[in-house]
């Protein structure tokens, strides 16, 4: 990132673009973005789009490591009880679909294979150690705390907005929430047990 903001006006300059770009880049992806429709929408131009984030490219980043630091914050992992997790997870996909739209355009557009993020940027190594700590108190399977990781989060993305399946919306009846809330927490339950 190139520079941030000094002033009051400044600070909600830079809010706007951020707003404005995470649903161009959900929407659309990277490639399908476009600068013009994100400075003419949060009111601003195109130098002091690139003063703040340097790139397209840059403000994707800004905007992807913050989603991520976003879903570690607000979801954080309690790895006794990994079931709650996903839950808790599946709620955060329903308020802010956009979220996992973004991590979607990455993976496609950005990193097909491997890791989503690189080691540098990951923000995951105390969920892993978490996930070792309840397995080696018997508390959760034997497996790559990563693995273990990896196949919680994709049961809690089975109604998500990039579900091949069926996407959920926060506007369906809260009685069928419910339903889906208490098959993932049991399904969970049962795949992570202590064997």
């Amino acid at each position: 990132m190139a520079d941030q903001p000094q002033t009051s006006r400044g600070a909600a300059t830079y809010q706007r673009i951020l707003e404005v770009a995470t649903q161009e880049f959900a929407e659309r992806g990277i490639a399908g973005a476009r600068v013009e429709r994100i400075v003419a929408t949060a009111r601003t131009n195109k130098a002091q789009l690139y003063a703040y984030f340097g790139s397209k490219e840059g403000l994707f980043d800004a905007i992807f490591f913050g989603s991520l630091e976003r879903i570690v914050n607000v979801v954080p992992i309690e790895a006794t009880d990994l079931a709650d997790w996903a839950v808790r997870l599946y709620d955060e996909y329903l308020r802010r679909p956009d979220l996992i739209r973004l991590a979607t355009w990455a993976r496609l557009e950005r990193r097909p294979a491997g890791r989503l993020v690189d080691d540098p940027d990951r923000l995951d190594d105390h969920k892993l150690r978490a996930i070792a700590e309840a397995q080696a108190a018997g508390l959760v399977r034997q497996g790559d705390p990563f693995d273990v990781m990896a196949i919680v989060i994709a049961m809690s993305m089975a109604w998500s907005p990039v579900s091949n399946v069926y996407a959920a919306t926060a506007q369906e009846p809260p009685e069928l929430h419910e339903q889906r809330r208490t098959l993932l927490r049991e399904s969970v339950r049962r795949a992570m047990a202590a064997e």
